[in-house]
C-alpha cells in the first residue's frame, strides 16, 4: 500500500485510530450515544423477548421449542459475522470514520427483516429474517461498542457502561407495552420497535464524534489468511482478557437459557395463555425498571469512583444466582416478580461491571478495539447460540406434565455463580 509522505504508521498489523482521545466526552456525546443504543437494543430485543414467541405461538403452538432454534440460528449468524465487521470497521477510511458507515448498513438491513419476520407462513421463513435481523441490529451495536473502546478514558467506562445496560434493560420493557398494544397487527407487532428505535440510531450517526479516518494507514495488507488470522487471539498473551471472555461467556449460557423462554415461563406458572400474557410481562417488566437502572447506573458510577470492577461482578453473579432460585420455586405472582426484581438487578450489575472490566483489559485498543470487541462478542453470541439449543433438554429433566423450569432455573442460578468466581479469581491484572 502507498503511503502518503507524513501519514501515521503503527506496528505491523495494525491500523491508526484516528480520533481516539482520553479526555472524556462531553454530555450531549453521551447523551446521542445512550439514546442510539436504546433504539438499537428496542429493535433487536423486542423480538428476542416477545414478537418471535407471539408469532412462533401462532405458526406452530404446539411446537413451543422451535423458539429456541430460530433465536440460536440468529445467534450463529452474529457469531459468524461479527469478527468480520469488526476487523473491517478498525481498517475503513472515510469522511464519517471508521464505526459509523456500519451503523448505517445495520440499521438499514435490520429495517429489511421487518417484513420478512411479520408476514412468514412458516416457521422458516420466520427463522430466515430473524437471522437478517440479527445481523443487521448486531452490527449497529457492535460499532457503537466499538466507538466506545476507541473514545472512552476509563473514568467514564463504568458510568457509561452502566447506561448502556440500562438502555438492554430497559429496551425489552419498553417494547413489550408498545407490542402489547398492537398484536392486533403482525406487521405493526414487529415494525413499531424499529420505527422508534431507527430515529434515535440516527442520533449517533449525526452526533457521535467519529473523526475522518481517510488519511489513515496499515502496513499490512487486508489479505485473506490475515483476516482468518484475526479471528483468534492468543490467550496466554492476554490472560485478563482471556479469563473476562470465559466468565461472560458462562454467565450468558445461563441468560440465554431462559431469555427465549420467559414468555413460556410466565404462561405456565401463572397459567395464562402465551396469546393473552402480554399485558402480564408488561406489568412484570415495568416493576424490573427500578432494579435495573439501579443496579446499571449505580453499579457503573460506583465501580469508576472506586476503581474496582471484579467484587461488582461476583456480586451481581450471586444476585442474579438468587433471583434465579427464587424462580426456580415460584408458582405466585408475588413469587415470580421477586424473582424477576432479584435477577433484574444481578443482569443489570453484571453487564455494567464486565463491560468497563473488558473495556479495561481490552488488548491493543488504539488499532484494533473493532477486532478484540468482536471477538469478546463470541462471549455472549456461541451462548445465544448454544442455550436455546440446549433448554430444551433442561427443560425435560424431571418434566412429566410439561417443561420443568425448576431445573432450568436452578442450572442457570449455577452457572452465574460459576461465572462471578471465573472472573474474580482469574483476573489479575485490574481491579
Amino acid at each position: 500500500m502507498t503511503r502518503p509522505p507524513g501519514s501515521p504508521v503503527l506496528a505491523e498489523g495494525s491500523a491508526t485510530a484516528p480520533g481516539h482521545e482520553s479526555e472524556r466526552l462531553g454530555f450531549w456525546a453521551v447523551a446521542a450515544l445512550i439514546l442510539a443504543q436504546f433504539g438499537a437494543a428496542l429493535a433487536f430485543l423486542v423480538p428476542m423477548t416477545f414478537t418471535l414467541a407471539f408469532r412462533v405461538d401462532q405458526l406452530a403452538p404446539e411446537t413451543p421449542e422451535a423458539l429456541g432454534y430460530i433465536i440460536g440460528a440468529g445467534s450463529i449468524g452474529t457469531l459468524l459475522s461479527g469478527p468480520l465487521v469488526g476487523i473491517l470497521s478498525d481498517r475503513t477510511r472515510t469522511r464519517w470514520g471508521r464505526r459509523r458507515p456500519f451503523a448505517l448498513l445495520g440499521a438499514s438491513v435490520g429495517l429489511a427483516s421487518v417484513p420478512c419476520m411479520a408476514l412468514a407462513e412458516d416457521l422458516i421463513w420466520l427463522g430466515v429474517g430473524w437471522v437478517v435481523a440479527s445481523l443487521g441490529w448486531g452490527t449497529v451495536l457492535g460499532a457503537m461498542g466499538n466507538h466506545q473502546a476507541d473514545r472512552l478514558p476509563a473514568s467514564q467506562r463504568g458510568k457509561v457502561a452502566g447506561l448502556a445496560g440500562m438502555t438492554t434493560q430497559l429496551a425489552p420493557v419498553t417494547g413489550v407495552l408498545l407490542a402489547g398494544l398492537v398484536t392486533h397487527d403482525r406487521l405493526l407487532v414487529f415494525l413499531l420497535p424499529v420505527l422508534i428505535g431507527l430515529p434515535l440510531v440516527a442520533l449517533f450517526l449525526l452526533f457521535a464524534q467519529d473523526a475522518d479516518s481517510r488519511e489513515a494507514v496499515s502496513d499490512r495488507r487486508l489479505t485473506v489468511s490475515a483476516v482468518l488470522a484475526s479471528y483468534v487471539f492468543d490467550p496466554r498473551k492476554h490472560r485478563d482478557y482471556t479469563w473476562v471472555l470465559v466468565g461472560r461467556f458462562v454467565f450468558f449460557v445461563g441468560l440465554s437459557l431462559v431469555l427465549s423462554y420467559s414468555t413460556f415461563f410466565y404462561a405456565t406458572r401463572l397459567s395464562i395463555p402465551v396469546s393473552e400474557i402480554a399485558p402480564t410481562l408488561a406489568i412484570i417488566s415495568t416493576c424490573t425498571i427500578a432494579t435495573s437502572i439501579g443496579g446499571s447506573v449505580l453499579g457503573g458510577a460506583l465501580s469508576d469512583r472506586l476503581g474496582r470492577r471484579r467484587p461488582f461482578v461476583l456480586a451481581a453473579a450471586v444476585l442474579y444466582a438468587g433471583g434465579a432460585a427464587v424462580s426456580a420455586g415460584a408458582q405466585s405472582f408475588g413469587a415470580v416478580l421477586a424473582g424477576a426484581l432479584v435477577s433484574s438487578l444481578g443482569i443489570a450489575v453484571f453487564l455494567t461491571a464486565n463491560q468497563a472490566l473488558l473495556l479495561d483489559v481490552l488488548p491493543d485498543r488504539r488499532t484494533e478495539a473493532g477486532r478484540y470487541l468482536a471477538i469478546a462478542s463470541y462471549s455472549q453470541s456461541i451462548p445465544m447460540a448454544l442455550g436455546p439449543l440446549v433448554a430444551p433438554a433442561v427443560l425435560s429433566i424431571g418434566a412429566d406434565d410439561g417443561p420443568d423450569f425448576a431445573a432450568l432455573y436452578l442450572t442457570v442460578g449455577a452457572l452465574a455463580l460459576v461465572s462471578g468466581i471465573i472472573v474474580a479469581a482469574g483476573v489479575r491484572g485490574a481491579r
